[in-house]
């Protein structure tokens, strides 16, 4: 049983040995670097996107914040003419009456 063991264990540092040989040399290097600059061309490629996304998401806030301060250029401009057409009415009907209290003060001045 403490041969098994023993066995194991050679085998295991032997794996590893051949495996550090293996992933150190020069072919494995170079897929590496093959995969890195893959990897590189990717993230590159992944943020040329994102920045365009994000270009676009802007111009659409930016849109979206002109339509609703257009929108609210226009309630104002309604709310304002709705406004002076309250004051117009109440204008009119004070203009109204006053002819009439002007006929009224001008016919007691004539009577006396």
């Amino acid at each position: 049983m403490k041969f098994a063991k023993l066995g194991l264990f050679a085998a295991g540092v032997l794996f590893g040995t051949a495996g550090i040989k293996l992933l150190s040399s020069k072919d494995a290097k170079k897929a590496y670097t093959h995969t890195t600059a893959a990897i590189l061309r990717a993230k590159e490629s992944v943020m040329t996107t994102v920045t365009t996304i994000k270009e676009n998401a802007d111009d659409i806030l930016a849109d979206a914040k002109e339509i609703n301060e257009q929108r609210a250029a226009k309630e104002e401009a309604i709310e304002d003419a709705a406004s002076e057409d309250v004051v117009s009415d109440e204008s009119t009907e004070n203009n109204e009456d006053a002819p009439a209290e002007a006929t009224a003060e001008t016919e007691t001045k004539v009577e006396e």
